[in-house]
């Protein structure tokens, strides 16, 4: 009876600490904390979620999505940098987002723009408020962050994007000097969601879907990024201007994350 009752208690912990809710301090400013929250059924769906304690206004929200070349990576190597972040926006409400991971059985796309929808609706029944949004990714979610920015145009309430060594454009000839592009070509993209004629690599590249409504955008590039290289910036920043959309791009001395 006793080892039933230890594993019941050890069950019940795990449960409860599921979703952990704690408040940090970050300089003069406070956030309420709760990680591991679920907004959908895959395990995978899963945000951390920082809120200023000064709630006394509807705040914008930054969501963080990480890279990991669509099929990996996890948010908690996003962790650091959303405490930095927080520390120079401490106004803003912080999500830091997991998504569903690409596998040979399951694609990258719909799932993970899917992803990021679902988690906006869920975000809003919690906040009882629409808020105006900042994408910000790096590598694969720099690429995901446009691409949602771009493909749903007509939602108002994306702010802004911040990309990080995101792929623009999938048909980029540089791009396919990456060392995973056959990923890329056979399984980012689910088929079935392509009408009328339109390319894989079309539909699954952000410039594609550039046009005069498309979301503000900020950019950084890798001087030496052998993953996604310095062409993609040229593209990118070609697109916006040839559709007067407000950006900004600069080069960093470095590789793809370094």
């Amino acid at each position: 009876m006793k080892k039933h009752l230890l594993i019941f208690a050890i069950l019940l912990l795990t449960i409860l600490t599921g979703c952990q809710q704690k408040t940090i301090e970050l300089g003069k400013n406070s956030f309420t904390i709760e990680k591991n929250i679920s907004y959908g059924q895959d395990p995978e769906q899963k945000i951390d979620l920082y809120i200023p304690e000064n709630t006394s206004h509807q705040k914008d929200v930054f969501i963080i999505i990480h890279g990991g070349g669509w099929r990996g990576g996890e948010k908690s190597q996003l962790t650091s940098f959303t405490y930095s972040l927080m520390k120079k926006f401490p106004q803003h409400i912080f999500v830091n987002m997991d998504y569903r991971l690409a596998t040979s059985n399951r694609f990258a796309l719909p799932n993970q723009t899917d992803d990021i929808k679902s988690m906006m609706i869920y975000l809003e029944k919690i906040l009882k408020y629409k808020p105006k949004y900042i994408l910000l990714g790096n590598s694969a979610g720099g690429h995901l962050s446009m691409l949602y920015a771009y493909q749903f145009k007509d939602n108002k309430n994306i702010k802004a994007v911040v990309n990080i060594v995101g792929p623009a454009d999938l048909n980029d000839p540089g791009f396919k000097n990456y060392d995973d592009y056959y990923f890329v070509e056979k399984n980012l993209i689910d088929p079935k969601i392509i009408r009328n004629n339109e390319s894989l690599m079309d539909f699954g590249s952000p410039t594609h879907w550039i046009n005069k409504n498309s979301t503000p955008t900020l950019s950084f590039y890798g001087t030496h990024d052998q993953v996604v290289p310095l062409s993609q910036k040229r593209i990118l920043d070609s697109a916006l201007q040839k559709n007067n959309v407000y950006n900004e791009s600069y080069e960093f001395n470095g590789t793809h994350l370094s």
